[in-house]
């Protein structure tokens, strides 16, 4: 019988597949050798759910609506050799999900903190959701701030300048993005996921031995200094005619 008819070599290029999603390498579940859980967090209509749906599945939805409660997508990238598994929670913006939500901040490795640039009080809000996160989370979590919304130059309501130095200030990694056009999305992200991977390496570097032979374990508590990257210009992003007419909802 003809091995092409018979489909004896199918299962072997299945193995080798390995899908791809805006140019990183996904790879199989039983292959993955860390999981990150990821929190997105921000004011309601920021467009936190948008970040994360480009992110992760590389669509924009024009009809979103307010996220409940909490959700999560996952996505898988390769990062220095390893498969890391990114497991992210959206978090809904509105004030009284605000003590459910909250409990979900355990455990995670990593935050997105969004705000409009079009609206200044989400940015006024921003270090009110930097002390919720601090108070929750583990004190060594990476946090990515993010203003979401860059491509509507002509309505913008936060300079970047003021978003660089409350990052500086706070320690904050930082980047402007569009949901819209997927522009800084995917840098944005996969910045947050190498920076959660070193600081877990370097927790496990942190393990030793005393003199005994016995293991100790030290902690490093201080904050990771913060890096801005891709900032977007305003004069050099084009504006498309139909996002003029549309803005992310949530």
């Amino acid at each position: 019988m003809n091995r092409e008819m018979s489909g004896e070599d199918e299962k072997p290029q299945q193995q080798e597949q390995m899908s791809r999603v805006n140019g990183v390498q996904h790879q199989h579940e039983d292959k993955i050798d860390y999981v990150f859980k990821v929190v997105v967090i921000g004011d309601s209509a920021v467009g936190k759910t948008q970040v994360l749906s480009r992110f992760a599945k590389n669509e924009f939805c024009f009809d979103s609506k307010s996220t409940i409660g909490v959700e999560f997508q996952t996505r898988t990238v390769s990062i220095q050799s390893k498969v890391i598994k990114a497991q992210i929670w959206d978090t809904a913006g509105q004030e009284r999900y605000r003590a459910v939500t909250s409990a979900y901040y355990r455990g995670a490795l990593g935050a997105m903190l969004v705000y409009d640039i079009t609206k200044r009080q989400t940015f006024d809000h921003v270090a009110r959701w930097v002390e919720e996160l601090r108070a929750h989370a583990d004190n060594s979590i990476v946090i990515m701030l993010i203003g979401n919304k860059a491509d509507l130059v002509d309505s913008r309501a936060v300079p970047t300048e003021d978003a660089v130095e409350f990052a500086e200030r706070q320690g904050l990694f930082f980047s402007e993005t569009s949901a819209f056009s997927g522009h800084n999305v995917e840098s944005a992200f996969l910045k947050l996921l190498e920076e959660i991977f070193n600081m877990v390496s370097r927790k496990t570097l942190l393990v030793g031995s005393d003199a005994n032979g016995n293991h100790i374990k030290q902690t490093n508590n201080g904050l990771l200094k913060g890096l801005k990257i891709d900032v977007i210009s305003g004069p050099d992003f084009e504006v498309s005619e139909m996002k003029k007419l549309s803005s992310c909802s949530c």
